[in-house]
């Protein structure tokens, strides 16, 4: 099982230029190569790799840095080029400096006089990992984390927009035979706009909105960054404070779905919920923004994840069961629902009034029972 370890790095000022030198040689090697494939159709990995050491006495700053993230510039082209060549991805394009930047070192191991070598090493009590050519750097993250078990396979530096560093330890574990607890508790849970998570107990979890509350700030710094000159030294501080600002969207956000993913699976054994079909529900232009904002998808891998260590049961019921429409008392369907603007309905038959949401949530619950005990069965 592949694990990855992701931590924030606080390099010095000389690691630093030499990390951003490293970005530049991995983008050139990776932008060379993809303009000669062009030229010369598909070149394999290993040819390209043994045309690095004429492009090392062409261009002498490439001896600068680690070799081996050249290398991975190499195999992380082949790779694009597999994933076009069936169809998972489009052609390749060449890497820009005005983004994300990121290169990858291999482990390297070796043994002498009985001891075991190894050019990255990870040092969760002194919080420092050692890196080729970079040495020792601090890094945080994982303060209850003592060691790491398990070899460590590779590790990738990356630099956001906001000018942070990152470095992500990518492990091999041996992985474990979790047994499948016996439930005690069920529940089905209905996800929304309004309401990010609506549980079958009647619990909800507000949609916090993350980015509807910073788009007044946002719209005010990309107004500013049109009017400037591009290039220019107050363009690129904007661009960087807009790139803030998303951060912090990003972190709010992901926060928020790991606090209420954790009570789920924490309180519950089984959990269901739907398989939403985001790229059609698109089609509500006035919902969009809110839709995406909610991350509905992360929602669910992230639950499908938790609960599988915690060897508790997740299912996903058909994306097509009118779990709104169906009364839970009676399983009388109506169309009322169709307008989403109706938030309560009662229902004609036994004229129980219903909430929206938790009628949907406890819907979803017995048809995810459903699949739950085929599985018992079987």
């Amino acid at each position: 099982m592949y694990k990855a370890y992701k931590f924030r790095m606080y390099p010095s000022i000389e690691q630093c230029i030499l990390i951003n030198k490293t970005f530049g040689c991995a983008r050139f090697i990776y932008n060379y190569f993809l303009d000669k494939c062009k030229d010369n159709k598909y070149i394999k990995a290993y040819d390209m790799c043994k045309k690095l050491k004429e492009l090392n006495e062409e261009y002498p700053w490439l001896k600068e840095v680690d070799s081996c993230s050249l290398r991975c510039a190499i195999f992380n082209l082949e790779d694009s080029f597999k994933n076009f060549f069936e169809k998972r991805a489009s052609y390749p394009r060449f890497k820009s400096k005005y983004y994300k930047q990121s290169y990858r070192i291999n482990t390297i191991r070796s043994t002498y006089k009985g001891k075991e070598y190894s050019n990255i090493k990870l040092d969760l009590k002194n919080k420092q990992i050692k890196l080729p050519k970079l040495g020792l750097v601090s890094i945080r993250g994982y303060r209850n984390l003592e060691y790491i078990k398990g070899k460590i396979i590779n590790a990738s530096i990356t630099r956001e927009t906001t000018g942070k560093y990152y470095v992500s330890v990518l492990v091999e574990e041996k992985e474990e035979n979790i047994k499948k607890i016996k439930p005690t508790s069920i529940v089905g849970i209905d996800l929304g706009v309004k309401d990010i998570v609506v549980t079958s107990n009647g619990e909800k979890y507000k949609n916090p909105k993350e980015l509807e509350k910073r788009e007044k700030k946002l719209k005010r710094l990309q107004r500013k960054l049109s009017r400037q000159i591009k290039g220019s030294n107050n363009y690129n501080k904007t661009k960087i404070l807009i790139s803030k600002v998303y951060s912090k969207i990003k972190n709010a956000r992901e926060h928020n779905i790991i606090t209420i993913v954790n009570k789920l699976v924490k309180d519950h054994d089984i959990i269901i919920s739907e398989k939403l079909q985001v790229k059609k529900m698109h089609n509500n232009h006035t919902l969009t923004k809110n839709i995406l904002d909610a991350s509905f998808n992360k929602i669910c891998e992230m639950l499908k994840r938790k609960t599988k260590l915690q060897g508790k049961y997740y299912y996903q019921i058909d994306s097509y069961f009118p779990s709104s429409k169906l009364c839970n008392h009676c399983n009388n369907k109506t169309e009322k629902t169709n307008n989403l603007s109706i938030r309560s309905w009662k229902c004609d038959y036994c004229e129980n009034i219903n909430d929206r949401d938790v009628n949907a949530s406890i819907n979803i619950m017995f048809e995810g029972l459903k699949l739950y005990m085929n599985e018992v069965l079987i």
